[in-house]
Parts: C-alpha cells; sequence; structure tokens
C-alpha cells in the first residue's frame, strides 16, 4: 500500500511541476511540450532523482501513444485521407530510402554492420505522430491542406512500422520469419480493408447502444475508451502493435454516427495521457551518458534535424506540394518518432546495434522531440525574416528572438529592480540597528555612572546647581592659573 502511495505522490509532483514549466515556457512564447519533457529530464534518475520508479510514469505514456492513435483514427476523415493517400505513401517511402542511404554512408566511414545500418536508417526515417499533432493543433493547421498532407505521411509511417519490426526480428537466429510475414500481410489486408469499406460506404455506421448514449458524456467516453483499448488489446494477442489496433478502432468510429460526440469526450483524456507522454520521454534521457558524450549528441542530433527537415521538404516538393505546405510540413515532420523507441528496442534485442548505440539513440530521439518545437519556431521565424529582406544573420537572429529578447530583458529589469529595492532595505535596516546598539551601549554607560556618583558624594541628581552657579546658568569653564611658588590651582572664571 505504502509503495503505491508513493508512486502516486511522484506522479502528482513530476505533473505539478511539469505544470509550471509548460506555463513558464509559454511565457517565453514556447510551446508548452517543451517544458514537460524538461520536467521529466529534471526529476527523473539522473537528473534530482525525486521520480525513481518510472514504470507507473512509463505504463501511462504507452497509453498516452494508443489514445493518440486513436483520436487520430476518429479524427481522419476517409474520403479526404483518400485523396492525399498515394502522395503520403510516396513521401514515407522516400523518407524510409533517404534515411537508409544516410545511414549507409555513415556507415561505410565508421565500418558498421549491415544490421546496424539497417536499424539506424529505420529509427531516423520516423517521425513522431504525438509531437507533430500537438504542433499543428498549436498553429492551427490540423484541418487545413498542411495538416492534411502532413497526418497522411504520420499515418503512413506508423503502418510502416509494422514491416520494419518484422525485418529487425529477422536479424535474430530464431525468430519466425514465416509468422511475421503472416502478422504483416494481415495487417496490411485489415488497413486496407477498412479504409476501402468505409470510403465506399454510403452512409454512417450505426453503433450498438448509440441511441442510449447519445447525450451522456460519461457514457460516451467509458464506451470510446473500452472499445479503444479493447481493439488495442486483441492486436497486440495477435502479435501486432497495440496502437495500430487502437488507430483501425478511431477509424470505425470515425465512420460511425457517434464521431462528434466520442471525439469531444475523449479529447480531455487524450490530452492528459499525451502529456505524461512527454514526460516519459525526459524520464528516458541519461543525463550521465549525454553528459559524458555532450559533443556527439549535439551533432548528432543536429544533423538529424538538419538533414530531416531538407528531405521532408525536398521530398513534398517532387510530389508537387506548393512550398507554403511543403515547408511546414518538413519542418514539423524533422524529429525522429515515439516508435523509433520501438524500433530501437527491438534492434538491441536481435543484437542489430549495440548498448552504446542504443544508448545514443535514445538520447538523440529525446532530444529531438526536446528541441522540435523550438526548431520548428526558429526556422519559420527565419523564412518570415528573410521574406522581409533582411541578410545579415546578426540582424535576422536578433529579429527572430525580439520576443525572447524583450522578456529576458524584463525579467532582468524586474531582478535589478528587486535587487536594489533589497540592497535598500538591507541598509536601512542595518543603520537601524547600529542606532539601536549605539542607545543601548550609551544607556549601559549612565546606568554605571549612577553608582559611581553615589560613592563620591555627588547627587545626580536634576535640576541641583553648584553654589557658585546661578539657577538656569550654565556650569562655567574653569581657569587654571600658577602661583608664585609654581603652585597650581583652579578657580571659576567670573564674566
Amino acid at each position: 500500500m505504502e509503495e503505491h502511495l508513493v508512486d502516486l505522490t511522484g506522479i502528482a509532483f513530476i505533473m505539478a511541476i511539469a505544470a509550471l514549466l509548460g506555463f513558464v515556457l509559454m511565457r517565453f512564447r514556447q510551446p508548452p511540450i517543451v517544458g514537460y519533457i524538461l520536467a521529466g529530464v529534471v526529476l527523473g534518475p539522473t537528473g534530482f532523482g525525486l521520480v525513481s520508479n518510472t514504470g507507473s510514469i512509463t505504463a501511462l505514456a504507452e497509453l498516452g501513444v494508443i489514445m493518440l492513435l486513436f483520436l487520430i483514427g476518429m479524427e481522419l476523415s476517409v474520403r479526404v485521407f483518400a485523396t492525399v493517400a498515394a502522395t503520403s505513401s510516396l513521401v514515407t517511402a522516400g523518407q524510409i530510402l533517404a534515411s537508409l542511404a544516410v545511414a549507409g554512408l555513415l556507415g561505410l566511414v565508421f565500418d558498421w554492420q549491415f544490421e546496424a545500418v539497417i536499424a539506424l536508417g529505420f529509427i531516423v526515417a520516423i517521425s513522431s505522430t504525438a509531437v507533430a499533432m500537438q504542433m499543428l493543433d498549436e498553429l492551427g493547421e490540423t484541418r487545413t491542406a498542411t495538416g492534411r498532407i502532413t497526418v497522411g505521411v504520420l499515418i503512413a509511417q506508423d503502418i510502416a512500422v509494422v514491416p520494419m519490426l518484422v525485418i529487425l526480428s529477422s536479424f535474430r537466429g530464431d525468430s519466425d520469419i514465416a509468422g511475421l510475414l503472416i502478422k504483416l500481410a494481415i495487417a496490411a489486408i485489415l488497413i486496407f480493408a477498412l479504409l476501402r469499406y468505409l470510403a465506399t460506404r454510403p452512409g454512417k455506421i450505426k453503433l450498438p447502444f448509440t441511441e442510449r448514449m447519445s447525450g451522456r458524456v460519461d457514457m460516451v467516453a467509458l464506451a470510446s475508451v473500452a472499445f479503444c483499448f479493447g481493439a488495442a488489446a486483441l492486436t497486440s494477442i495477435a502479435g501486432l502493435s497495440a496502437a495500430f489496433g487502437a488507430f483501425l478502432a478511431g477509424l470505425v468510429i470515425a465512420g460511425s454516427t457517434m464521431r462528434a460526440e466520442a471525439i469531444a469526450a475523449t479529447h480531455p483524456i487524450q490530452s492528459l495521457l499525451i502529456v505524461v507522454f512527454f514526460l516519459s520521454i525526459g524520464l528516458l534521457i541519461d543525463l550521465d551518458f549525454v553528459i559524458a558524450n555532450l559533443g556527439t549528441v549535439i551533432v548528432v542530433v543536429i544533423a538529424v534535424l538538419a538533414a530531416k527537415t531538407c528531405i521532408n521538404v525536398a521530398l513534398l516538393r517532387l510530389v508537387r506540394t506548393p512550398w507554403e505546405q511543403a515547408f511546414p510540413g518538413g519542418l514539423i515532420m524533422a524529429q525522429i518518432g515515439e516508435f523509433s523507441f520501438v524500433l530501437a528496442a527491438s534492434g538491441l534485442v536481435s543484437g542489430a546495434v549495440s548498448q552504446d548505440t542504443y544508448r545514443l539513440a535514445i538520447a538523440v530521439i529525446a532530444i529531438s522531440l526536446l528541441v522540435s518545437p523550438l526548431w520548428m519556431v526558429s526556422l519559420r521565424r527565419f523564412q518570415a525574416i528573410a521574406r522581409a529582406g533582411i541578410t545579415s544573420f546578426r540582424e535576422a537572429l536578433a529579429e527572430v528572438y525580439a520576443g525572447e529578447i524583450g522578456e529576458i530583458e524584463r525579467g532582468r529589469l524586474m531582478v535589478s529592480r528587486g535587487a536594489l529595492y533589497a540592497r535598500r532595505r538591507a541598509r536601512a535596516a542595518r543603520i537601524a540597528w547600529q542606532w539601536r546598539r549605539r542607545s543601548r551601549r550609551q544607556a549601559a554607560a549612565k546606568t554605571a555612572a549612577t553608582p559611581e556618583s553615589a560613592e563620591s558624594g555627588e547627587s545626580p541628581r536634576s535640576g541641583e546647581q553648584d553654589a557658585d552657579t546661578a539657577p538656569g546658568e550654565p556650569d562655567r569653564p574653569a581657569a587654571i592659573s600658577p602661583d608664585s611658588d609654581g603652585t597650581v590651582t583652579e578657580s571659576k572664571v567670573t564674566p
């Protein structure tokens, strides 16, 4: 019981920190998902270590990916997808071939094995559906032409993960190649048969109990989630991806009369689980490994983002996608995807990649997901600045980050004013303390002088005057003069 309580406490704490960092990133006009990933890095096992047991968070993250593909399937218009299916398939095939070619060239330079080249090519080819969908939603591009072509490519990539896993699993000596090929064929038949059925059906599918559930948000949400996880469980038992089953379930609901209600009811659940997914990415980053190999990690991350951006934009332009759609689409798909974690693990199990290569791949995947929103925002701003005619890199850089620089400057001014106020208050408190200490010393000196005056017979009472001094007249100073015999005598000076 106490162990479960500790797990829940850790999840609650990391969610609170994620919300705080997400708000801070929004304040600096950056996507909040960066804050979610940073929360996982800071609080993870290699950070401050406040969350050491990541099993619960990882399980919730897997549910988040399943819910994400379920929601993508529900929001997907099959008839609209059919218009971009051919283009998406060509772009996806080009991405995979280009990634394999780049990995092959690197393999020749660094003398990699054939299996490692294939595994790394597959890992780099896949883009993140979770990050891309979040970025499209924040940019308001989900239902635009840019969103349709981007989502189409992402769905084609998710489908291509299945044959990739089959190929990587075949590198093991004890793998059942025939069984894997049968599963691949079943998956392909299911997806294409369902898409064709939904595209050619004249009306909407009427699911059981639709009339009784309509208008009941709680029942619609529960039934939708149960249908999603049920389909995911069936495909997982069949040896296929659980996310693949969730996507099929989403397609079924997309073609039914419950589509609008199901999307509205399950969207908050999906949003929460996606936040947990980004947290889990931060928890996967091994800070010790990253720090020890910082130069290599930075070079690989920048190379991957730059290469994928160029490849994506070039492929979209080759299939005659307009520039205003190809450029943001290529930027959105520049990162490495969440299914690449699965491909990397499969490559490690099959012996295609070594332990060090696996750790490098995990670090590069996670960091590319972390910086992908920043990468897109920066490049889109550079594009706008270039159109404005600014050719100096320094001027362009200052213009691109003018908003962030302004926020930092305002923060610096607030800190300076706060520091000045604190110094003034400290100085005033120090002066007051010195004055009180001086007053206490004077009071102590007067108190000590009182008994000495009493012993010498002098009266310290106020109001008494010397005999030679008139009342109200101040004491006159004494005059000192020598006598004739040299004796010094003291007398009052009379005016």
